[in-house]
């Protein structure tokens, strides 16, 4: 806050130069804006830390981004278990129409009119894919893209609050500037007609500085809304409930410095999201086709079974197709070896082969387009840093210098050696002047936010 407090006090010092009495109140806007209501509670003071922390909870595509994120990496657990085999218990009570002369059920499969199955399966089907982990390898690049594409959306977000952080910030700073020079516009008034009283000026002086308190009045309500707007814009970013109750930290002065070029360039290709990405997504491809081929060979399936299948739900017990035998050992084992060797699916599998073979071509030409946007973007992002970074320094000057421009004007018309249009010009000068050199330091915060987008943090 400390920018919008100077450029007030240069502005109402200006209004106040050779004036007698203590300056007038700032004024309020004339139009009375709706608002939401707000709670009794004193307003949350938030950081642009907080922020984005808040934002990260409530923004739908940062959410979407981070399920995805957790999609994935489920479907890597899913496939790290697909290599191993799976174990399963299965119990059943089979009731059959006894066949009194066999002594046995009618349904031939069966030899008593009541069979127990309590068995523990383990099961293993192995093909080409599974034997060289094609699988888990594609679920594990899947994982590493979507985490890649989490941290763009986290960086997205950090852009999208960051701009509407500071043009809040810069939007106060502007209501201050507005509500300044509509005071020093009132001020330029009275001393006209004050002057006009005296015969010392033109009715015209008196016109004109009518005319510019009612445009700086008007401009003051248009500062007001914008302000409300702004407030509004950042609200729904960061309250998971509509809150307008809240006031910011205006730090748009200690923006991070911008380092050379070179290393700039380094962190972009070390910890490029949009290159990880991509890489992924090209292994993932890879991965695909050689599943797809797997297809196209041979696959084994293995099935254990150890418990029993008798008459009797017991460890031991005579068969109902031979009582006279006595007890017999119920429990034991059996395994089944199943090989299938496709034959002809009328080019369905070599069709897939042919999408997946499309989709890694697609992929990579798609990874070598990342890599030449992030270069474009990288000179195209930093010289606008670059630029935003000077235009703080010179607008900032030039601010100072209009404001002192107009407390002079000032003194000089008062003396009566300058004209009503001098003024009007000098105040418009010194109001533009301070907007134009907030908006550069909203730039700055802005263009280095996006700049980051590329490199990460530095």
């Amino acid at each position: 806050m400390r920018a919008i407090a100077a450029g007030t006090l240069l502005l109402l010092g200006a209004a106040s130069a050779g004036a007698q009495n203590a300056p007038a109140a700032p004024p309020a806007p004339s139009l009375s804006l709706a608002r939401p209501e707000s709670p009794n509670a004193a307003p949350v003071v938030i950081t642009l830390a907080d922020a984005l922390q808040r934002a990260k909870q409530n923004e739908p595509a940062f959410l979407a981004a981070a399920a995805d994120a957790a999609t994935a990496r489920e479907d890597r657990v899913q496939a790290r278990a697909g290599l191993f085999p799976m174990f399963s218990y299965s119990y059943q009570d089979i009731g059959n129409q006894a066949s009194p002369a066999l002594k046995t059920g009618r349904f031939v499969s069966y030899d008593g009119p009541r069979m127990y199955r309590s068995w523990l399966i383990a099961h293993e089907d192995l093909n080409t894919g599974t034997v060289m982990g094609s699988s888990l390898r594609k679920a594990q690049a899947s994982e590493a893209a979507a985490i890649a594409k989490l941290e763009i959306a986290q960086r997205g977000l950090v852009v999208t609050v960051t701009r509407a952080y500071y043009a809040f910030i810069s939007s106060e700073r502007k209501y201050a500037s507005a509500q300044a020079a509509a005071l020093q516009a009132q001020r330029f008034f009275d001393i006209a007609q004050q002057q006009e009283r005296l015969g010392q000026v033109a009715r015209s002086d008196v016109v004109k500085a009518e005319i510019a308190s009612r445009q700086q009045r008007q401009a003051f309500d248009e500062a007001a809304l914008a302000m409300d707007n702004s407030r509004i814009a950042l609200a729904v970013l960061v309250f998971p409930a509509f809150n307008e109750n809240f006031s910011v930290v205006d730090d748009m002065q200690s923006g991070p410095a911008l380092p050379p070029f070179a290393d700039v360039r380094s962190m972009a290709e070390k910890s490029n999201p949009d290159i990880r990405a991509a890489s992924e997504l090209l292994r993932a491809a890879g991965e695909d086709v050689r599943i797809t081929r797997a297809g196209l060979l041979p696959s084994l399936t293995l099935e254990g079974i150890y418990g029993i299948e008798a008459n009797q739900f017991a460890l031991h017990g005579p068969p109902d197709a031979d009582p006279e035998l006595g007890p017999l050992p119920n429990l034991g084992y059996a395994f089944t070896v199943n090989v299938t060797v496709p034959l002809w699916d009328f080019g369905a599998q070599r069709s897939k082969v042919r999408q997946s073979e499309i989709r890694q071509k697609q992929a990579g030409v798609t990874l070598s387009l990342t890599q030449r946007q992030l270069m474009s973007n990288l000179y195209s992002m930093y010289n606008e840093a670059l630029t935003a970074r000077a235009a703080v320094d010179d607008l900032r000057r030039a601010s100072e210098l209009a404001a002192e421009s107009l407390r002079l004007t000032t003194l000089r018309y008062q003396a009566g050696e300058s004209t009503a249009l001098e003024m009007v010009d000098a105040q418009n000068t010194a109001v533009q002047a301070h907007n134009a050199a907030d908006d550069a330091e909203a730039r700055y915060r802005v263009a280095i936010a996006e700049l980051q987008t590329l490199t990460g943090n530095f």
